[in-house]
């Protein structure tokens, strides 16, 4: 068991490490290619932050591991609107500019909605069980490609007006450090998923909690890291642009290549997950419709992030 632990967190240690570098390096390749900095924040850093679920999931779908996948998909989600989100406001009060408060936050809802419509094929479809199949994990891999193309739209258009910082590497170094954030990207996740399920069987878990709890919590550490960063300069758009956009590659893209590798049943349990994940992407878009100048207040930060202690606690129980 404390080996499994020790592996665990080598395994977060080794993901977050190959995730960071595997962004520097690529952000500084890409420069010295001459790709426009908006276009390396919008494509590269991206993905890079969604790495870590990315991997994961990647080989939990190999294993068959079917309730990690789905458990990191949607922890992560909810770890994002919920905790991280709470935090970055009470630490400062987050404002949202135009295109994320009427594009990428209502696309956050439906992405949640989009889970909910295809994890219930008993209710909706009367079928014997609930599965997410290749044919929807394909419909999400479209619906990534148009928010993928609208993201870079902005870009084109100057719309945007985020910069990206990157490093300044040798195109020698560069490489070298793209291998070896692949590496530790490759391996992390290996020990991650392979400890998570050996952890879940010791204690009695179910590889659905330690998914929504452990593991999510563990792969979203880049987006809270890059958050509380942005809030602490008071860049708030890039800390809610972040968590937003990170919900959106979550269920469009990560969820969709896991059921596209391996489709996955879905157990009536998980329901109530995603109706959580629902709940906390309505409630963001309920804070910023209602308040004032289109802010995330501190208070609304304290709710957010008491619900989401709530949850834990719920799921623990």
């Amino acid at each position: 068991m404390v080996l499994n632990i020790l592996l665990l967190l080598a395994g977060f240690v080794l993901l977050i490490f190959g995730a960071t570098k595997l962004v520097d390096a690529a952000s500084s390749l890409a420069s010295r290619l001459g790709v426009p900095n908006i276009v390396i924040g919008l494509t590269i850093v991206a993905f890079g932050t969604s790495a870590p679920e990315l991997v994961v999931n990647v080989f939990a779908s190999l294993s068959n591991s079917t309730e990690l996948v789905l458990g990191n998909v949607l922890g992560s989600n909810i770890f994002n609107g919920l905790g991280i989100l709470g935090i970055t406001a009470l630490i400062y009060p987050l404002s949202v500019k135009t295109n994320t408060t009427w594009l990428e936050i209502p696309l956050s809802f439906l992405a949640a909605l989009t889970v909910l419509v295809i994890a219930n094929d008993i209710y909706l479809d009367g079928s014997p069980l609930n599965a997410i199949s290749r044919t929807d994990g394909i419909i999400l891999l479209l619906f990534f490609s148009v928010f993928l193309v609208y993201n870079l739209t902005i870009a084109k258009s100057g719309q945007s007006d985020e910069e990206t910082p990157t490093e300044h590497y040798t195109y020698t170094k560069a490489i070298l450090f793209i291998l070896l954030g692949l590496a530790g990207l490759v391996l992390g996740g290996r020990l991650i998923v392979t400890s998570a399920v050996s952890i879940a069987q010791n204690f009695g878990l179910s590889e659905r909690i330690i998914g929504l709890t452990i593991v999510s919590i563990g792969t979203s550490l880049p987006e809270l890291a890059t958050s509380v960063v942005a809030v602490r300069k008071r860049n708030v758009d890039i800390a809610i642009g972040n968590v937003v956009g990170s919900n959106i590659f979550n269920i469009f893209f990560i969820l969709g290549i896991s059921t596209v590798i391996t489709p996955l049943e879905v157990n009536p349990v998980s329901t109530p997950d995603i109706l959580v994940n629902l709940f906390s992407s309505l409630l963001l878009f309920t804070f910023i419709f209602t308040g004032r100048g289109r802010q995330l207040a501190r208070w609304e930060g304290g709710v957010l992030l008491s619900l989401y202690v709530a949850y834990l606690v719920f799921l623990l129980t």
